[in-house]
């Protein structure tokens, strides 16, 4: 196998689309760690497509930035691919271990441009790693269905308004009316489309919040809290210290 191009950590913007002609046994490994819309279907953050070259290859950027890793090879004839029969092609999967995909993907691009006099070999290990672990065979189908579900693109822009405005009061009730639905359906499909609860999600854009609050101003701790929709600042503090694992005093210092 010969890989003609990599990308890792690439970051496009909201009006950039791609687009490539299948063309017989030239592959393209994608992750996407931000949403992408696919095929006129916006999918969640981390799903990785293996395209084999039997179909056009389009997609963009289904929220303000497409954030990707992405390795363009190809392979001579049938044999050096037959090993990764279980492979998936074409279609959109929602890995566990897509960090260990994403690190690897970084690896093999540290490795492309290097003068390393190995190289060659190196690359070549990875990438049989990396097609072997996008073999394995998970449970995912479930959740590629949520993906493609009517209420999908409407949770999408609920998840955005949540991290946009930490200092709402959030609750399941406003969420789940939000998107239209049921208290427990909103619940059931929000933690498998995103992988964490939704309450969990509000807590972290709060914190997301506050962390870039603490570092680009000088807003006391009383001030960040406040803005990122927290009534006691004591409850702030704890809930900082137990995701961040300091203090938000001590993180402004170490920024």
């Amino acid at each position: 196998m010969n890989i003609r191009s990599v990308g890792w950590n690439c970051v496009y913007d909201s009006g950039y689309t791609f687009f490539k002609k299948g063309e017989k046994n030239v592959f393209l490994l994608f992750l996407a760690r931000t949403p992408v819309c696919i095929g006129g279907v916006i999918l969640p953050e981390n799903c990785i497509v293996i395209f084999d070259g039997t179909t056009e290859i389009v997609y963009s950027a289904a929220a303000e930035s497409l954030i990707c890793d992405w390795i363009l090879f190809d392979a001579e004839g049938n044999s050096e691919i037959s090993d990764f029969a279980e492979i998936a092609y074409n279609t959109p999967i929602m890995h566990s271990d897509w960090q260990f995909v994403s690190d690897l993907i970084r690896n093999i691009t540290t490795e492309y441009y290097s003068t390393n006099s190995r190289r060659i070999k190196i690359i070549d290990f990875m990438l049989k790693t990396l097609l072997v672990k996008a073999a394995e065979k998970k449970s995912h189908n479930e959740t590629m269905q949520l993906a493609v579900d009517p209420h999908y693109s409407n949770l999408i822009e609920l998840r955005e308004k949540i991290y946009r405005n930490p200092q709402m009061k959030w609750n399941v009730d406003s969420m789940a009316a939000e998107v239209s639905m049921s208290r427990s359906y909103f619940q059931h499909i929000y933690r498998d489309i995103f992988g964490t609860s939704c309450m969990t999600d509000v807590i972290n854009g709060k914190i997301e919040k506050a962390k870039e609050i603490l570092s680009e101003t000088g807003c006391t701790v009383s001030q960040v809290a406040a803005m990122c929709g927290y009534d006691n600042e004591e409850h702030f503090m704890r809930q900082f210290k137990k995701i961040v694992g300091v203090t938000p005093t001590s993180y402004r210092k170490n920024k």
